[in-house]
């Protein structure tokens, strides 16, 4: 009852509290924030037991610290700073889950291989272009940030090539979403101030956390049916 429920609480609380960022309402939205990532913990905590649900349970934990600490992040810099930790964390973390996914499928198509290389580090290299000049103290720990969500995005191109589908591109789409959301984040605070910032940064973010956990679950959900 919990593994329906969840994902379904999920995607109706994102739903109104994309709403409510839309509307305007800041104040309401900033004490539904919480709630958002305990229904994705508990969908996994839910979930069959399978290698990496500890795992991802830690990363959706270190990202929903860093939604908890981002909401202080206007009363000083530490606040970011610390929410920036926690999600470095939490990319670090999904770099293992990924990586530590089973691959059944064989790719051998290395053009498409070597151009997603490329988009991803031509991505890590335009960011840092763009923001370097208006990073100041933060020049190290933004830049390294930067690219521990490309490294992420990467592992994430790469297992997409050898998973099954549709769960490895639910997975790459949602590392993708990540990456974006982040990336708003990131030119909205440090270089241009963006239309319905915090609209477009909630929206790829909350997509992100759960097409990713669905691609995770649905990989293992194939790999406990089969062994039985």
């Amino acid at each position: 009852m919990k593994i329906k429920i969840a994902p379904q609480g999920y995607i109706l609380f994102s739903l109104a509290y994309i709403l409510i960022t839309l509307l305007g309402r800041s104040d309401i939205a900033w004490y539904l924030k919480p709630f958002l990532l305990p229904f994705l913990i508990n969908w996994v905590y839910s979930f069959d037991s399978f290698p990496t649900k500890k795992i991802l349970l830690l990363a959706l934990t270190f990202s929903w610290i860093g939604d908890c600490i981002l909401l202080f992040s206007d009363k000083g810099e530490m606040y970011f700073i610390v929410g920036l930790v926690a999600f470095l964390l939490s990319h670090l973390v999904y770099i293992g889950v990924f990586n530590k996914q089973i691959k059944t499928e064989i790719y051998t198509n290395t053009f498409v291989f070597w151009s997603g290389i490329g988009v991803i580090i031509l991505y890590l290299l335009s960011l840092i272009s763009l923001l370097i000049a208006d990073l100041g103290d933060l020049k190290i720990p933004v830049i390294g940030y930067a690219i521990t969500i490309s490294v992420m995005l990467l592992f994430a191109f790469k297992g997409s090539l050898h998973w099954q589908k549709p769960a490895n591109y639910f997975i790459l789409f949602g590392a993708i979403l990540f990456v974006s959301s982040d990336s708003i984040l990131a030119i909205n605070k440090f270089h241009t101030s963006i239309p319905l910032a915090s609209f477009w940064i909630m929206v790829t973010y909350l997509s992100a956390q759960f097409c990713i956990t669905l691609g995770i679950l649905q990989l293992n959900k194939t790999k406990i049916a089969s062994s039985k």
